[in-house]
């Protein structure tokens, strides 16, 4: 029976971030919401209680029963969870004379105690709350302080029960890690087997039993997941699965048919659409972003529909999402944060059932995942694409032509990332998170070649560094690389005469420009 870590989560921003940390510990863990603990799960060996926006006595802050886990496991309370613990087992929360944020200087009250094992005397951790805990519940005993917060840190004497004030998953409280191996291997006492391996192995014994041998549809879309997922769905039915890559025409430059071949070698079938005639007729006119974005999705699905209604034993459709896919589409009431493409409905007249073998991993999970299964690595480290393509990053109206501007561009840009080493050894592709260039087509500059006047389009070249895309900084690329990107795409690229690079980190610019 696999072990897990439960972390509740009480809407804060860095409850991913703790599930990433667990996980890097070779723990499994599930992000539920608050309201939702799993009461007879024999798996779950603790209980982790994020932060929050809120304060404890906010009329619509999120409460918990804790009499369904406090005594009976393990229960660890970051923040707002640390301040639920207090507030409802008779302790008091009051609101703090100044918002206490950034960094602390951490002093050890008990270094005997087990969630401090190895830790150092004096510590660097990361404050972010509002209110702070001015007396902890009888039975509790500090552990931990600061100058300005005495009750830092602090744990039950007759229950497995520690709570602190600061952020151990956060970068910048330097021993977090540390502290959060202490409570899941030592505490919750972790026997560490989730891996890569292991997940390969168990995935494809349950995906044996769960499929059988029907017949099972995926929609490829040459990114990391849905490449991973095929080929793990490959490894344990091999030809019962049929996969589907559509073409809208707005892949990067050769991408359809370097995928295909891609697809080829790892002995998928795959049925590749050519359907860009079709997008191109139905986005003919239209501007508006969302329109756009609208006018594709539809076409998709419909291309996509009527492919797979060939294949008619198909019983499954299956699809690349991973955790926070589901994590952003929801949040913690259940209501809809924002869509996405991997985690809608199923079309009615489909008749099929959802399959989704990566639905528990993180992005760096699956490319592990996909390096356990020999796949190329060129596929494993691959960006980040928006599914609609260069459409996104087409400003105005798509039109082929434009899209072969950008293409071109695009393909400048990328192979220079691949090709240029930095000081360290390592190609620039490898650092970056995602990286492309968007078209200005509404727009056009004046520019000089050799004796002419030029009137035409100007590009940006965006690049982000970034850990999961909720929150993402521009790259601070090399002088000399970009002055030599700049310098082809002008001589090579016709239609562009000027080459911008956009410094907009997310928040509050988004990665994408539409």
């Amino acid at each position: 029976m696999t072990q897990k870590i439960i972390i509740l989560d009480f809407g804060s921003q860095t409850t991913q971030l703790i599930g990433r940390r667990v996980r890097e510990l070779d723990t499994f863990c599930e992000i539920l919401p608050y309201n939702k603990f799993p009461k007879d799960d024999p798996s779950v060996i603790g209980v982790i209680l994020s932060g929050s926006p809120f304060s404890v006595h906010d009329p619509e802050a999120f409460k918990v029963d804790l009499s369904q886990f406090v005594g009976r496991i393990p229960v660890l309370g970051i923040c707002y969870g640390a301040q639920f613990i207090s507030h409802t087992l008779g302790g008091k929360v009051e609101k703090a004379d100044s918002r206490e944020y950034g960094r602390a200087n951490l002093q050890m009250v008990d270094t005997s105690n087990p969630l401090f094992k190895h830790f150092e005397q004096q510590s660097q951790v990361w404050m972010s709350h509002g209110d702070t805990i001015t007396a902890i519940p009888n039975d509790f005993k500090v552990i931990g302080s600061t100058a300005d917060v005495v009750n830092a840190a602090f744990a039950s004497t007759k229950q497995p029960v520690w709570a602190v004030q600061f952020h151990p998953e956060v970068y910048h409280t330097l021993q977090g890690k540390q502290l959060l191996k202490n409570f899941v291997v030592d505490i919750c006492g972790s026997r560490q087997e989730w891996s890569a391996a292991s997940f390969v192995d168990s995935t494809v014994a349950e995906l044996k039993a769960q499929l059988g041998q029907d017949r099972v549809i995926l929609g490829l879309s040459g990114g990391v997941d849905s490449s991973v997922a095929a080929v793990l769905l490959n490894r344990a039915i091999g030809e019962n699965l049929t996969c589907i890559f559509v073409d809208h025409g707005m892949l990067r430059k050769n991408e359809f048919r370097q995928v295909m071949d891609d697809y080829k070698v790892l002995g998928l079938n795959v049925i590749g659409v050519d359907a860009s005639e079709k997008f191109f007729s139905d986005l003919a006119g239209v501007s508006d972003p969302e329109q756009k974005r609208k006018i594709i999705g539809r076409d998709f699905v419909e291309v996509f529909n009527a492919e797979a209604r060939k294949i008619t034993d198909a019983r499954w459709l299956a699809q690349g999402t991973i955790y926070p896919d589901r994590i952003e589409s929801l949040n913690i009431t259940g209501k809809v944060i924002k869509s996405h493409h991997n985690v809608g409905g199923l079309p009615k007249e489909m008749d099929l059932q959802l399959c989704e073998p990566l639905k528990w991993l993180f992005k760096d999970e699956v490319r592990r995942v996909g390096r356990q299964l020999g796949m190329p690595e060129h596929l494993i480290t691959r960006h980040p694409f928006p599914g609609p393509g260069l459409a996104v990053r087409i400003l105005g109206e798509i039109t082929p032509e434009k899209v072969r501007i950008l293409q071109d561009a695009d393909d400048i840009y990328i192979r220079g990332l691949r090709e240029y080493i930095d000081t360290d050894g390592e190609s620039l592709y490898h650092k970056i998170w995602q990286a492309g260039v968007i078209l200005l087509s509404t727009v056009r500059s004046v520019g000089v070649m050799g004796d002419e006047r030029t009137y035409e389009h100007p590009v940006a070249l965006r690049a982000v560094t970034s850990t999961d895309a909720m929150t993402a900084d521009w790259a601070h690329l090399p002088y000399d690389f970009m002055a030599k990107i700049s310098n082809e795409i002008i001589n090579k690229v016709r239609g562009v005469n000027r080459v911008c690079y956009d410094i907009s980190s997310k928040p509050p610019a988004t990665i994408e420009w539409e």
